[in-house]
């Protein structure tokens, strides 16, 4: 008896869903999703069509406020983590543990009270300071960033600097968990530009400049300022490490 080939299945509903979520990468290294319909680069920056940005609501004050709050929890770890890590905190640390062995019972209790304090001090002082709304200033605001469909995405908040010649500041700069990476940070901080130059000119100040503070775990927006020409040239922190730096750029 003859044996022939057998006949190759057809292709069933499961390989067929399979094949449409192939990924493959291109020579330039940008992941991109295959479908029948063509390939997509993942997580691409929205069309400037599909982005605006404009003063916010007072509706959506609730809304903006757990986008701060959200940004906030995202950074506040690694910045106690830097600042309780440094040597002098470590030395001031020891320090109260050793006196308050002499009040508490328990070694252990002594040893970590003060690195609940420290730590709940770190984390309720970044929230009282980024995780609010500023009143509005002389540069308006806050502005959001907002989708076509009208979803918020990100929100924005200038201020004048302390003294002449100083420019504006970004004292407010977050971007939804979920629309990260897809040029929101760059579409506001370019808005954040023209927003300072024009102040500027009605203000006659010398120069047109914006001063972005980023605390020191925020790696990220560091390398955006810098792809977009800012330079680092001040920080400020506790016991002589530096917590946030500040970035500026001559407009």
């Amino acid at each position: 008896m003859r044996t022939g080939a057998l006949p190759s299945p057809a292709p069933t509903r499961l390989a067929a869903c399979l094949a449409t979520a192939l990924v493959r990468v291109s020579s330039a290294g940008r992941v991109h999703a295959c479908s029948p319909r063509g390939c997509g680069s993942l997580g691409a920056a929205m069309a400037p069509g599909h982005l605006s940005v404009r003063e916010m609501r007072e509706d959506e004050r609730p809304l903006v406020l757990e986008m701060l709050k959200a940004g906030v929890k995202d950074t506040e770890n690694r910045v106690t983590l830097h600042a309780l890590t440094r040597p002098p905190a470590l030395l001031l640390l020891a320090a109260a543990s050793s006196g308050l062995r002499f009040v508490l019972a328990s070694f252990a209790l002594a040893l970590l009270l003060p690195v609940f304090l420290a730590v709940a001090a770190m984390k309720l002082g970044l929230r009282a300071r980024w995780g609010s709304l500023p009143p509005p200033g002389g540069l308006g605001g806050p502005w959001v960033a907002v989708r076509s469909s009208g979803d918020v995405c990100g929100v924005l908040a200038l201020a004048p600097g302390s003294s002449a010649g100083d420019g504006a500041r970004v004292t407010r700069l977050s971007v939804s968990r979920w629309h990260r990476r897809r040029g929101v940070g760059r579409r506001l901080l370019a808005f954040a530009e023209s927003r300072a130059r024009a102040w500027a000119g009605g203000m006659g100040e010398p120069r047109a400049r914006l001063v972005v503070p980023v605390a020191v775990a925020a790696w990220g927006v560091a390398g955006m300022l810098e792809g977009c020409g800012y330079q680092a040239e001040g920080s400020w922190g506790c016991m002589g490490y530096t917590l946030v730096r500040e970035f500026s750029k001559d407009l």
